[in-house]
């Protein structure tokens, strides 16, 4: 809906509505085929996890010792079966259940710690040159090294894993929102705000909030991919998630001892990790340019140009 502004000039022109970031987000995954394919991939993945007990042909714990190690195209098992005698493909498909969870809870919980004490820390300076030396000391060692640390010191498990990312995590995730927040700070309507005397709260969780969540979110998806990969190295290293669940990471783990005489066993949830990892970051890096001010403009530019009566008519 358009709405009638006055110019300098005395004369009324008329000015476009604002478009929301999901309408850019939309637009963009919607303009690239690349995109679209990803997001395709991630909802069969997802659809598949949690339809698992109706669309996976056997049990992901049923064994027929007569029939392990038999490769793929074996009859009644597509992807073969593993030194138990399990089938792959059900256990790949029970298997992205705890995939996504290792992979997405932690970035999830991740963000939601990290938007308010990295808002909290650009608002207020002392509390801020607290938080980000904290978060500085866990920079200080790389994202896998602390995370095998912490899971070693923790424990594996599923819970204990996920605990592990979301420390990792939280230092990267505060300081993309600190320096947006920090930005956001010296603008206009947060002076607006100062001089009506607006609460500090509702300055920071109303008027900044929404200008600084589509940069943590941006960069969450983009991070997906690295914790997937992770969460499955913790599991094949023996730090995770424990055997006999069907995760990808045990899947790979467990057939790198049959390498030579069953190449099919680490391939194969290899492969399925290999995909799902480039999904996430494909869709990360559209999403990052359709919120990108640049990429902004074209769409409204391009909206205008197919709008005009002239392209009407």
């Amino acid at each position: 809906m358009a709405q009638i502004s006055i110019a300098p000039a005395g004369f009324p022109v008329m000015q476009e509505k604002g478009r929301s970031s999901l309408y850019f987000v939309w637009r963009g995954v919607l303009g690239d085929p690349v995109a679209r394919l990803a997001a395709a991939v991630l909802l069969l993945v997802v659809l598949g996890g949690l339809f698992a007990p109706v669309i996976a042909p056997y049990d992901p714990f049923e064994a027929n010792p007569a029939l392990r190690l038999q490769p793929p195209g074996t009859e009644g098992h597509l992807l073969g079966l593993d030194n138990h005698g399990r089938d792959i493909l059900s256990r790949l498909i029970y298997g992205a259940r705890i995939t996504l969870i290792a992979g997405v809870v932690p970035v999830l919980i991740g963000a939601l710690i990290s938007i308010p004490l990295g808002m909290i820390g650009a608002w207020y300076n002392r509390v801020g040159e607290i938080i980000m030396r904290i978060m500085d000391v866990l920079f200080a060692f790389p994202m896998v090294l602390l995370a095998v640390m912490l899971a070693a010191f923790l424990g594996p498990g599923l819970p204990n894993t996920i605990v592990a990312l979301v420390i990792v995590l939280v230092p990267y995730n505060t300081r993309v929102v600190y320096a947006s927040a920090c930005q956001q700070r010296s603008l206009a309507y947060i002076e607006a705000a100062h001089a009506v005397a607006t609460p500090d709260r509702k300055i920071l969780f109303v008027e900044m909030l929404p200008n600084v969540v589509s940069e943590s979110i941006v960069y969450s998806c983009t991070i997906v991919g690295s914790v997937v990969i992770t969460a499955a190295g913790l599991s094949f290293l023996g730090l995770g998630v424990q055997p006999p669940a069907a995760e990808w990471g045990i899947m790979t783990s467990e057939g790198r001892t049959y390498l030579f005489v069953a190449p099919h066993m680490s391939t194969i949830p290899g492969i399925a990790i290999t995909i799902l990892v480039m999904a996430f970051n494909l869709l990360g890096d559209s999403l990052r340019d359709s919120l990108d001010p640049r990429t902004r403009l074209q769409l409204v530019r391009r909206d205008r140009s197919d709008s005009s009566p002239e392209r009407a008519n």
